[in-house]
Order: structure tokens, then C-alpha cells, then sequence
């Protein structure tokens, strides 16, 4: 009894003392401004930017500044605070759509290479114009990638130069360029000028400075970057399991001193020089000697027993550090060789951000828990891994392989902001072919455009629509046109039939045609040229396109055979007639051949199926010089064709049951649209292929010997038992 007595005198002095602790205690000695709460605020660890800081240095503003980079930008005044709808004039941009407008260059202003090539690539593009008046956008003459003091590309009294340019208007509607700002030691973000209200497309460019849905982080790039087309990606063909020699490795500076040396001084403790190979140096710079620590001599030698570009492509994983600055080379080089980027800065707003999901293809690391990387990428799944890999390409080829990619895909994200009806969604640019093939001006729906029905398994429509392009009078009855208009007609899957009537005589009375269990619609080709057979005509409703010329000879039964081959690939060519390129070493250029092989690369669209997105797309995506070439040469549309479609898909047309008879036929034709005889044609062609090329920046014809005929066709078994049995007969 005496026990229970003490333990509750104990107990209630307990609960008092609790209770005076709680009421009187904590309010004397309240820290300001940090409300009623008693408890501290620990760090939240999720957060990649959070400092590590006692929590009762939380309340400075130092700390919240870097606890929430974002909140200081808010609170900043003038340009710090623009937004599109605040810094933009939207109204210059209904008047003529999209346009860019580039200053004309100045006498004795010298710029570098790699803004030259920035400039060239936007007046090769379909929204350049020569006419500040139609303007929506503008763009400097005055070279703003180097703003590092110490560079020799760097240009002095640029602020004064862009205020005297009388339609600066304090940077509205104008965009800038940047890869390097700042300078030793500290590498600030600073261009030396004021930007005013312009957008900045800008490399290694920080959260903290960043303005959402305004500026655009680009890639750090170096001058020998290609300015159209770029190097494929590196990876030939998939391996399972995805892993290479090494898992993870890096090899660059390490700074002894300064910004950006914490992270790399510290690779040391993860290199184990077996599957991890992280490789530094010191012996950089003019007075390195002066700096060198008691490991600068070990990690010189073993840096320089390594091979890179080895260890880039047998590496599953790509070490990418930040440098002096948040952005690096490195990081454009792990994505070409497919090795998976694992990125260590923390704070970079990562390339096209805004429209890039980078956990689709690179590890987002963190600069203090860098002990943890190589446990975090071991425990990957390897299905994982191939599917990081396989994004990388898709991101290189798409948007970083070239410095005309880099510019014109800042100039499409700028657009879908400023026409948001028809922006782009993240899908088309995240998946095969991505945003820069995938024109949103066409349909919001992604189930029109051919590409995306195996992801939403979408089909496409059951009808086609005949395309006969017409170019020769109608002299008699017995003319080709008129059997292929019959033979046509009688497909089971023909919704209607299209002549474009391109011919210099006025288009024929109806009761010269045929009659047909089918529409029969004759339009007249604009400025009767040869690229007028690849418009976008509103009369075409169905998804597929037989694309003909007058004089070809096909059955009713190959119709069918081939559109049913098509329904099956409705993102690529099919058709009959095939030709090749080779690359001819002794002139050092590409070469057109329609020799009969087992190997093509293209299928003309005189007999073929295509989508009618494809039309849409030669239209709207191809320059005007490509398409006036055509033109003139009244040749080479089809090859064009062939070039897009390939870029698009980067796989090849397919071809349906040899047709020799096609070839025979095209050469027994003596009418103006039989080409063949023409000794020009050839020649012709084999320039139109350089051409072509030469705009592409690559050459995107893909090879094949793929060839799909019919079930039992030429096996030795009854006719009776083949569905497609007259093509036997041919």
C-alpha cells in the first residue's frame, strides 16, 4: 500500500512538472517568427536540394534561399518574374503565325562558329523570315554564347550594342542565347548585360535562376558539334542482359580548389578500378603544380592508362559531375554512347526539362549521398536498364544530335507556348519519332498519327484512297489510266479514287471517265507542279494513300494484296517498285540504282501506300528549296518522300510481291510522263539523293531484303488453295 502510494506522489510530480514545462518553458524561449510549433523542422532528405543545416539555422535567409531556390527568384522584381503572359507579346504572333526574325549581322562584329551555325539553322527553318514585320520572335546578331570575361570569343560592350538596336524594346518577344556565362572563380550566371524581358536559352542554367514556362535550358554542346544531322547513336542492337564490362565510369578534371571541386575530389572513395572507374586529374591549367594534393601524382598515372571513348561504350552506367559550371560535355556524350547518365549536380535544370521526363532515361543523383551511388545503380533492374538505354538513343537522334536539333527543338517548345490549342503533348515527346516529326497542327488526337496506333492500339481504317497523278491528255480509250482507273475501283477497299489532273490541257469532261462503282474525283494540281500530288487535300478522309502514276500497271488483286500489307505497317511506305542507294567511294558521293537486286531502300510512290499524315508533313516540314528542286526538275518527289518517311520511322519501306512487269511496262511507254527514257532522269536523281542528303545532315534511307508476298505464293500446291492467286499469274 505504502509502494502504490509513492509511485503516485512520483507520478503526479511527473505530470506537473511536464505541465509547468509546456506552459511556461517553451514561450520564453521562442525562437521569432517561427509560429506555436515547439518541434524543429528537420530537412526533408527527399528533397535533392536541401542543404544539411542545423535546424536552428533554418529561420536565416540564407538557408531558405537554398531550401527553396524558386522562392527567392518569386520574390525578385522586374525580369526575374517574367512569365509569357506577362513578358511576351502574344498579339505579334496572331498576325502571321510563328515566325523568327534574325538581325542582319553588323559590319566588323565577329561571331563564333557555333553561334553561326545556331543562326544558319533558324533561317533554314520553316519559321524564319526575312521581315521583322512578320516577326513573332527575335533573334540576336550579336554572339551571346561566351560571356566568360577570360574567353576570346567573349564580346565587350554588348550592352551598349543591344540598346541601340531600335527594336530591342527592353528584350520583349526576343531570345538569347548562352552556353557560358560568368567567369573565375566563382562562374556566376551573370551575362554582363541586362536581358530585360527576354527568354534565355541557356546551358548549365540553375534552378534557382530558372524562369518556368519562360527560359529554356539547352545542352552544353562544343564547337565541333555537327550542325545538321549528327552521328547516330551507338547503340547497333540490343544485349540481354544489358550489362557491359563496367558499371559505372568516369574520367575529367578534378579541381583542387574553387566551385565545383567538392564533388569531384571526393570520386576517390567510390573507385574501386574494376566495374567502377572513376578517373580524375589534376594536371590541368598553367599553375596546377602550385595546387596539386598528395594524390595528384597517383591519379595522373592511372588516368592516363585509360582509354575514354573504351570505357564510354563498355560502361552500363555514365558518371556526369558538374564541372566549374552545372552543366558538362559529358553528359551529351554518355547519351550518344547509350551508357545510362548519372547525374551529380545538384540544382542544374536539366535540358528541355519542360518537355523531357529525364527518369526515363538517366539516375538523378545527389551530390551529398554520393557513397550511395554505386549501390543504387547495382540494384537496377535489368530491365530497367534497357529500357534507360534504348531512351537514350531516342533522345540523342531526336533532339541533341546536331545543333540544328538543339534550335529547332528550343524553337517548337516556344511555339506550342505561344499556340497552347495545339500544343504537344508529352507522349509525342517522349516516343518514337518525338516532337519535331510530330506537328500538333495536324490533330490533337495521337490516334492520327500512324506511329502511335501500337501504343494505343489504334487501327487504322479499313478504306484507302487512290491518288492517280495525271500529267498527259486523254487521247484514246486504251491509254493506262484508264485500265488502272477500273482495276482500281474494283478493290474491295477502295473509298474513292483522286486524279489530279497536272496535265497543261484543261481538265476533261466527265463522261470521259470511266464509270466506276466508286467516286471518281478530278481536281487540278496547284501551279501544276510535282509536289502538288503530296498536299494535304481535303477530299483525302481516309487514313491510307495508294499513291499512283498514270501509266502503272496493277491488278485489282495486288491493290488488295498490298493495302493489306499496309494495315499492318501503316507508319511506313509499301509498295511495289524498289530502288536503291550506295555510297560510291571514287566520287565521294551517294548513288541512285534501280538495278533488280535483293537489296533496296526506297519504294517509289508511283505504286505505293502511305499515310496521309505523310502529305501533311512533306508540306509543312520540308523547306521550300527541297520542294522548288522538285519543282523545276519536274523529278525526285518520290525519293523525297522516301528520305521523310525513313527519318520519321528510321526504318525502311517495305516491298510486296516482285513486279518486274512494272519496270518492263514504265520502259515500253513512250508518253511524256514516262521518264525513263529521259538520259537526264538518271543523273537528275542521282543529284536530288546528295541534295537531300546534304539538307538531312545524315543519310536516312535504311537498307532492307525483306520482302512480304503472299501465303503459298509459288509453293507447288492447288491455285484454288491461294487467297491472292491471280498475282501467280502476272
Amino acid at each position: 500500500m505504502q509502494a502504490k502510494k509513492r509511485y503516485l506522489i512520483l507520478f503526479s510530480a511527473g505530470v506537473s512538472l511536464i505541465l509547468l514545462f509546456y506552459l511556461q518553458g517553451p514561450a520564453s524561449k521562442r525562437t521569432p517568427n517561427r509560429g506555436d510549433d515547439p518541434h524543429p523542422h528537420w530537412p526533408h532528405f527527399s528533397d535533392p536540394l536541401r542543404a544539411f543545416i542545423p535546424w536552428d539555422q533554418t529561420e536565416t535567409e540564407d538557408y531558405n534561399v537554398r531550401v527553396s531556390p524558386r522562392h527567392k527568384r518569386d520574390d525578385n522584381s522586374g525580369a526575374s518574374k517574367c512569365r509569357m503572359d506577362s513578358c511576351f507579346d502574344f498579339s505579334l504572333c496572331r498576325r502571321n503565325g510563328f515566325k523568327v526574325y534574325v538581325y542582319p549581322q553588323q559590319k566588323g562584329e565577329k561571331i563564333s562558329e557555333s553561334y553561326q551555325n545556331i543562326l544558319s539553322s533558324i533561317e533554314g527553318s520553316r519559321f524564319y523570315t526575312s521581315d521583322p514585320g512578320q516577326a513573332c520572335l527575335f533573334v540576336l546578331n550579336l554572339d551571346t554564347l561566351d560571356r566568360d570575361q577570360l574567353s576570346p570569343q567573349y564580346v565587350h560592350n554588348l550592352k551598349t550594342k543591344i540598346q541601340n538596336l531600335n527594336l530591342w524594346n527592353n528584350g520583349r518577344n526576343h531570345l538569347i542565347f548562352n552556353l557560358y556565362s560568368g567567369t573565375w572563380p566563382d562562374y556566376t550566371e551573370d551575362l554582363g548585360f541586362d536581358i530585360g524581358q527576354a527568354m534565355l536559352a541557356k546551358a548549365s542554367i540553375s534552378t534557382e535562376n530558372f524562369r518556368p514556362n519562360f527560359d529554356i535550358s539547352i545542352p552544353l554542346f562544343s564547337k565541333d558539334h555537327p550542325r545538321t544531322g549528327g552521328e547516330r547513336g551507338y547503340l547497333k542492337y540490343n544485349t540481354i542482359p544489358p550489362f557491359r564490362k563496367y558499371v559505372l565510369v568516369f574520367k575529367g578534371k578534378r579541381y583542387l580548389t574553387g566551385i565545383g571541386s567538392d564533388t569531384r575530389n571526393a570520386l576517390y572513395h567510390i573507385h574501386n578500378a574494376e566495374d567502377v572507374v572513376l578517373l580524375t586529374t589534376c594536371k590541368h591549367g598553367k599553375d596546377w603544380q602550385k595546387h596539386k594534393d598528395a594524390r595528384c601524382d597517383k591519379d595522373n598515372a592511372e588516368y592516363d592508362r585509360y582509354n575514354y571513348k573504351e570505357m564510354l561504350h563498355n560502361s552500363t552506367f555514365c558518371l556526369v559531375p558538374r564541372g566549374r559550371r552545372l552543366g558538362s560535355f559529358r553528359f551529351l556524350e554518355a547519351l550518344q554512347a547509350a551508357c545510362v547518365p548519372v547525374m551529380l549536380s545538384n540544382g542544374w535544370e536539366l535540358p528541355f526539362s519542360e518537355i523531357i521526363d529525364w527518369h526515363t532515361a538517366a539516375v538523378i543523383g545527389d551530390e551529398r549521398l554520393l557513397l550511395q551511388i554505386p549501390s543504387t545503380v547495382r540494384s537496377i533492374h535489368q530491365d530497367r536498364i534497357l529500357s534507360l538505354r534504348q531512351q537514350t538513343q531516342f533522345l540523342w537522334e531526336a533532339y541533341f544530335s546536331s545543333v540544328e536539333k538543339i534550335v529547332l527543338t528550343t524553337l517548337e517548345i516556344i511555339q506550342d507556348r505561344v499556340l497552347q490549342h495545339n500544343a504537344r503533348s508529352t507522349l509525342m515527346w517522349n516516343r518514337l519519332p518525338g516532337g519535331l516529326f510530330t506537328l500538333p497542327q495536324y490533330s490533337s488526337y495521337l490516334g492520327d498519327f500512324p506511329f502511335f496506333y501500337a501504343v494505343l492500339s489504334v487501327k487504322p481504317q479499313q478504306k484507302f484512297t487512290a491518288v492517280i497523278h495525271a500529267v498527259t491528255p486523254l487521247v484514246s480509250q486504251s491509254q493506262p489510266i484508264f485500265k488502272l482507273l477500273v482495276a482500281v475501283a474494283k478493290s474491295q477497299y477502295c473509298a474513292q479514287i483522286i486524279v489530279l489532273w497536272n496535265c497543261d490541257k484543261p481538265l476533261p469532261a466527265k463522261h470521259r471517265w470511266p464509270a466506276t462503282s466508286v467516286p471518281v474525283i478530278v481536281i487540278e494540281g496547284e501551279s501544276k507542279v510535282m509536289s502538288s500530288r503530296f498536299l494535304p487535300y481535303d477530299n483525302i478522309r481516309t487514313d491510307a494513300i495508294l499513291s499512283l502514276d498514270e501509266d502503272t500497271v496493277l491488278s485489282t488483286t495486288e491493290v488488295d494484296f498490298a493495302f493489306t500489307v499496309w494495315q499492318s505497317f501503316p507508319e511506313r511506305i509499301v509498295g511495289y517498285p524498289a530502288r536503291s542507294h550506295f555510297w560510291d567511294s571514287n566520287k565521294e558521293r551517294w548513288g541512285y540504282t534501280s538495278k533488280w537486286t535483293n537489296d533496296y531502300s526506297m519504294v517509289l510512290t508511283g505504286a505505293a501506300f502511305y499515310h496521309r499524315y505523310y502529305n501533311y508533313l512533306y508540306t509543312q516540314y520540308l523547306p521550300g528549296s527541297l520542294k522548288s528542286m522538285v519543282d523545276q526538275l519536274s523529278n525526285c518527289e518520290d525519293i523525297l518522300m522516301n528520305f521523310l518517311v525513313s527519318a520519321v520511322t528510321k526504318m525502311p519501306p517495305i516491298k510486296v510481291t516482285q513486279k518486274k512487269q512494272y519496270k518492263e511496262t514504265m520502259m515500253g511507254q513512250t508518253s511524256r510522263a514516262s521518264r525513263w527514257a529521259d538520259p537526264d532522269h538518271f543523273a537528275q536523281r542521282q543529284t536530288c539523293m546528295n541534295k537531300f542528303a546534304s539538307w538531312f545532315g545524315t543519310m536516312p534511307l535504311v537498307h532492307s531484303q525483306m520482302r512480304l508476298d503472299p501465303v503459298l505464293f509459288k509453293d507447288q500446291v492447288s491455285i484454288l488453295r491461294k487467297k491472292y492467286r491471280d498475282i501467280e499469274r502476272l
